[in-house]
């Protein structure tokens, strides 16, 4: 193993006698299988090294976070000959990403205590899947179910004595921190369902369902933000790179801009989904289900097919994005947000919400400025009810009075 990092003998030589040779050897032949390359599984023995030394180990040991977290601080002030570039940027999170997987692949990495009442939200999630709800819904309701537990388990220690009351204060703490609320009523939305599971079951008073109500919308407000067409079209352009990460990008916002797909909806697109000969694929709608055909326009192809033949890595995932690095995997809903974000703040699209929602939005508007009616919209972006997409048009006077001049000629 440690003769393939290096030609260097006395290279491998420092590998081959530090404390811990089977040890380290075991997880670098772990990584190597998982599919990273040689450049990384070589920076992971070095790391390894140093935390061998840092950790003073003799034998495997197992650690808490908290001191793998205080071993990162002391890599990162280090100055001495294991050392050479000391306060390089980032190096403490590298350190303490490598100490965590090499001790949890180990077995060693002590978890922290679970909070009270937490395997009920798992339980939760669970009945929810079951009910045949979508993965958005399940993620949201189960969520939101935790923070609340969380927050419950500051306050009493036998679940079956919570009450209506303690949703209320629960409740009034997230409106004292800036909820708003529509907020609000998605919180407590997911909590009637919640304690509707638990009342069923017997584990709380029954009757707090009905008791959680939630707060009156304004009519008018949380109209939502988002940036005109020809800061769109401008953002799109600005993507010129032609490294993996630029070809990526461009895909993706090409995605979430003409056709408004959720950033779920295009992390779960697969190669399969393209028919290239009819020039359609297909979306699997993230909130209730059900899949939608549409026909690939040009601008996204074009930017697909040239992420597909220079910038996706050759793979086995038959998922269309992937992670830049190995081990290749689906994206998760950070770096889409990051891709957004970079790509608006570049061009000088200064939002409250600058992620993929935005663009969303974006698509819906432009949509209804083109003449669409709500239908056609509601229809576009995979809306069963056509009152998800009605605040779009509440604040558009001149789009109000076209849709209000109806001619009655003929009649």
């Amino acid at each position: 193993m440690f003769s393939a990092l290096s030609p260097y003998r006395s290279i491998q030589e420092k590998h081959q006698y530090a404390p811990l040779r089977l040890e380290r050897e075991q997880y670098l032949s772990h990584l190597l299988q998982q599919g990273f390359d040689r450049y990384v599984v070589r920076s992971t023995a070095n790391y390894l090294l140093h935390i061998v030394r840092i950790f003073e180990l003799k034998e495997l040991r197992t650690v808490q976070e908290e001191e793998i977290l205080r071993a990162g601080e002391s890599w990162a002030s280090y100055e001495g000959p294991h050392r050479l570039r000391p306060h390089v940027a980032g190096a403490s999170t590298v350190f303490i990403r490598v100490a965590k997987a090499w001790f949890l692949f180990h077995g060693k990495l002590a978890r922290p205590p679970s909070a009270p009442f937490h395997d009920l939200a798992a339980l939760f999630a669970v009945d929810l899947r079951y009910r045949g709800l979508s993965t958005a819904t399940v993620t949201g309701y189960s969520s939101r179910a935790d923070m609340f537990l969380r927050w419950l388990a500051s306050e009493i220690n036998d679940f079956g004595a919570v009450s209506i009351h303690h949703v209320d204060q629960f409740i009034a703490v997230k409106r004292t921190e800036g909820w708003k609320p529509r907020g609000v009523a998605t919180q407590c939305q997911a909590l009637r369902s919640f304690f509707r599971f638990c009342e069923m079951r017997g584990w709380c008073d029954s009757g707090i369902p009905l008791g959680i109500r939630s707060p009156r919308i304004p009519k008018y407000e949380n109209v939502p933000k988002a940036p005109s067409w020809p800061q769109v079209q401008k953002m799109v352009r600005s993507i010129r790179g032609l490294d993996p990460v630029s070809l990526r990008s461009k895909a993706i916002l090409t995605l979430l801009t003409i056709y408004g797909l959720r950033s779920s909806e295009v992390t779960g697109l697969r190669l399969d989904d393209f028919d290239w000969r009819s020039e359609t694929f297909t979306v699997r709608r993230a909130k209730r289900g059900g899949i939608q055909h549409y026909p690939i326009q040009y601008e996204a192809g074009e930017a697909i097919l040239d992420y597909l033949q220079r910038g996706r890595p050759k793979c086995e995932s038959r998922l269309l994005f992937v992670s830049a690095r190995r081990p290749y995997g689906r994206l998760s809903q950070s770096p889409m947000y990051h891709t957004v974000d970079v790509a608006m703040r570049k061009v000088g699209i200064n939002l409250e919400h600058t992620g993929p929602h935005a663009l969303r939005h974006a698509c819906a508007t432009r949509l209804l400025q083109k003449g669409s009616s709500l239908k056609e919209i509601a229809d576009f972006l995979g809306h069963k009810d056509i009152k998800c997409v009605g605040i779009y048009a509440r604040f558009d006077l001149q789009l109000m009075r076209k849709v209000a001049n109806v001619s009655l000629a003929g009649l």
